[in-house]
């Protein structure tokens, strides 16, 4: 859950710089790149699962019903 990590990473960057505590506002800072690495992730997967279907139709051919 991205949206979970990205807002935990806030909430400990944040309490970090207000608590002046280095190691909670680094561990703040990995969680919110965590995030992106999983929204990042996510779009990649969603772009493969359209280019697999677009190739899977290119490969039925016009005309052609999709599998059962």
């Amino acid at each position: 859950m991205s949206f979970i990590d990205r807002v935990s990473g806030r909430l400990k960057k944040a309490t970090g710089d207000l608590l002046g505590d280095r190691a909670l506002r680094r561990e703040g800072v990995r969680d919110e790149r965590k995030a992106e690495a999983k929204d990042e992730l996510a779009r990649k997967e969603e772009e493969l699962e359209r280019q697999a279907a677009r190739v899977a139709d290119l490969e039925r051919g016009p005309g052609r019903p999709p599998p059962p």
